[in-house]
């Protein structure tokens, strides 16, 4: 990869390489845009087989933040960290490393918990730098954003819902549920209480476990999800899932998850619809987790946030709008809703600064 190049051909502004031997880090930070604002996104520590790997990690999920903080309303822009090194043998030295690095920044870029980290992991990084979200609410935070990200993904539910069922009630509705961690053990909270028939899988059988017994729900083999019929399919664990090979295969009349990076390439959302499925856009079904966290900028109130929140409601049904009388996928109109706002905002800032 020609670094700089690709900069310039996709609108990044900064590439950071941090390496610390002491403390063990190694790590890159990726600013995509900051127009409306500094770059928020997660911290991700995995055990990455390259180099080159982790930088396209940190690449693809720095844009991705950039379009879901822009659709949200948010005056902030997109970033992403992302640590070479074994979540499970992460130390408060490496986590304060990483914090001087952010705090190098001067306020460019504002991190949070990601796979592989947690809130306690952000206020190792707090020690050495503010720019940080996702702390502890004794510590004046949000806490853990799962919650408030489950409860977006309901909302974007609904809506598409009320567009391809004919109504945003979800009682009696099937909803097959890929992943009961985090976010998808949230989200089969909020279905119980809306009388959802919920079908799961997940490849940890303690998690699914764990939500048969809490929720009722009936569990299949992780790969039988995708078999499953029903109305929603929900992807709340990994990205890619919905691709050439697991489209035919689905049985449903909606797909809103609250999984990152959901489409294996972007012509899937077209695949979709022509099979009839309606798709949510996974950066605006799952902006919860960061409009809350956005909170905490200006100090935190949860009545707040959760109004912000239960917005990604009428968000949904404008990216429906747009694609139906533009005929093009919820995909892409989620992708040319965020970009106007971000074009508008740069456009008046030139006006401004002549």
């Amino acid at each position: 990869m020609k670094l700089l190049d690709y900069m310039a051909e996709n609108s990044y502004e900064q590439v950071v390489y941090c390496c610390d031997p002491g403390a063990g880090l190694k790590a890159i930070i990726a600013i995509h845009d900051t127009t409306l604002g500094p770059a928020l996104g997660g911290c991700r520590i995995r055990r990455y087989s390259s180099e080159e790997e982790a930088l396209t990690d940190a690449l693809r999920l720095a844009r991705a933040m950039t379009y879901k903080n822009s659709a949200a309303g948010l005056n902030l822009g997109g970033g992403k960290a992302v640590v070479m090194a074994d979540p499970k043998e992460k130390t408060e030295a490496l986590l304060r490393a990483l914090g001087r690095f952010v705090q190098s920044l001067g306020g460019r870029y504002i991190t949070t918990e990601d796979v592989g980290t947690s809130v306690r992991d952000m206020e190792f990084i707090r020690t050495e730098t503010r720019h940080v979200t996702g702390l502890p609410l004794l510590a004046g935070g949000s806490g853990d954003p799962s919650p408030m990200t489950a409860f977006g993904v309901l909302q974007a539910m609904k809506a598409c819902a009320k567009e391809s069922l004919g109504s945003d009630s979800l009682k009696g509705r099937r909803v097959a549920l890929q992943g009961v961690g985090k976010v998808g053990y949230y989200l089969a909270g909020h279905l119980q209480r809306e009388g959802v028939i919920t079908i799961a899988a997940d490849v940890n059988p303690e998690a699914a476990r764990r939500a048969e017994k809490e929720f009722g729900l009936t569990l299949v083999e992780p790969d039988a999800i995708y078999d499953t019929p029903c109305d929603i399919f929900s992807p709340c664990a990994l990205g890619g899932i919905i691709n050439n090979s697991t489209i035919p295969r689905l049985g449903c009349r909606v797909v809103a998850g609250g999984a990152n990076n959901q489409l294996a390439q972007e012509g899937d959302a077209d695949a979709l619809a022509q099979r009839g499925i309606l798709y949510a856009p996974d950066f605006i079904a799952n902006a919860g987790g960061v409009i809350n966290l956005s909170f905490e900028l200006t100090g935190y109130n949860a009545e707040a946030a959760r109004a912000k929140v239960a917005e990604i409601y009428h968000t949904t049904e404008r990216v429906i709008t747009m694609s139906k009388a533009e005929n093009i996928s919820t995909a892409r109109a989620a992708n040319r809703l965020a970009e106007a706002r971000i074009d508008s905002v740069r456009r008046m800032k030139r006006i401004y600064l002549g």
